[in-house]
């Protein structure tokens, strides 16, 4: 019997043009499978060597979509200095019945599409519905997600950017403008997040990181969604949300490292999805999700994506 392994590249995976909608429900559907026990979702691992790299695996699997995702990804802050990318990953797809290959996608894309959706089934329940102002801490490749996606949810009117790039910071801004929003580049970091009532802080992790944002600049009402593991905000701050919001519990517990006090921890996103925890109550609370990454939802973006590109037939196909 022949055997073929589809290969998605990042062209082909934005060809898809999958929906905020789609990627939410995707999600969603994973969570609730989970806690009915069709769905599995293992602590992501990681390894940190000192000299400032960061390796990860992540996995996942499931009956319905009947497949198991497992994710690499390498981030080297060095890499700048040879012209490459900071992050490199791929997601590798088998059946999760057989076991047989089915699919290797661009560990980027759905790195960047995953994250966002995270922060958006998060922002639903945690942001208040009428959000016109988004600041964006760190201007790169999550930036930009998050901004498709809370533009898709939100009434966004003005963007806020802040990065220590201006190239990628002007970048950020013209794709707001591009989209009919107000885009202005801060000067500061405060002056991005003071005002605003979306923020997302994407502050690339490295040895030499020092915390820069404090939690008391915010204005009631605010989100804050941090795909940066909260290391640039300062730790005495966090008090000041009035609901913290994490990934996942159970990976949580495995970590040497808490992203947060764990008294400070309202629950997680599993819970506030199946309605054991709750959202926000008042439009004045602080609330805010700080995640370390969920391998759910990288099987629920790339089972999406994978299960699009059959019925498009696009990618290239391997015989193995």
């Amino acid at each position: 019997m022949s055997v073929h392994i589809r290969f998605l590249s990042q062209k082909v995976l934005n060809q898809l043009q999958l929906t905020t909608t789609e990627v939410i429900e995707s999600i969603e559907n994973l969570i609730h499978g989970r806690v009915c026990a069709q769905v599995w979702n293992a602590p992501k691992a990681v390894i940190t060597p000192p000299d400032g790299r960061y390796m990860m695996a992540t996995l996942a699997a499931a009956d319905d979509p009947q497949i198991l995702a497992v994710k690499t990804l390498l981030l080297n802050p060095k890499n700048s200095h040879r012209g490459l990318k900071s992050i490199y990953a791929l997601v590798t797809l088998l059946d999760s019945d057989s076991g047989l290959p089915l699919a290797i996608l661009d560990g980027g894309w759905v790195t960047a599409v995953r994250t966002a959706g995270l922060s958006a089934v998060a922002a639903k329940r945690l942001a208040n519905i009428n959000s016109s102002v988004a600041a964006f801490i760190g201007c790169g490749v999550q930036a930009h997600s998050h901004l498709k996606v809370f533009a898709d949810l939100f009434p966004l009117k003005e963007i806020r950017a802040y990065g220590r790039g201006v190239k990628n910071r002007d970048i950020l801004c013209q794709s707001a403008n591009s989209m009919g929003l107000n885009a202005v580049p801060s000067k500061t970091a405060q002056e991005a997040v003071c005002d605003a009532d979306l923020i997302v802080t994407s502050v690339t992790i490295s040895p030499e990181l020092e915390p820069f944002l404090d939690v008391r600049w915010l204005k009631h009402g605010a989100f804050v969604t941090m795909t940066d593991l909260a290391a640039p905000w300062y730790a005495e701050g966090m008090t000041a949300f009035d609901r913290i919001i994490i990934d996942d519990i159970e990976q949580e517990a495995e970590m040497s490292n808490p992203l947060v006090r764990p008294g400070l921890i309202s629950g997680d996103l599993t819970g506030l999805v199946t309605g054991k925890i709750v959202g926000r109550k008042r439009a004045n609370e602080r609330t805010a999700f700080v995640f370390r990454g969920l391998a759910l939802g990288d099987l629920a973006v790339s089972a999406l994506a994978f299960q699009r590109a059959c019925d498009a037939s696009q990618g290239v196909l391997v015989d193995i």
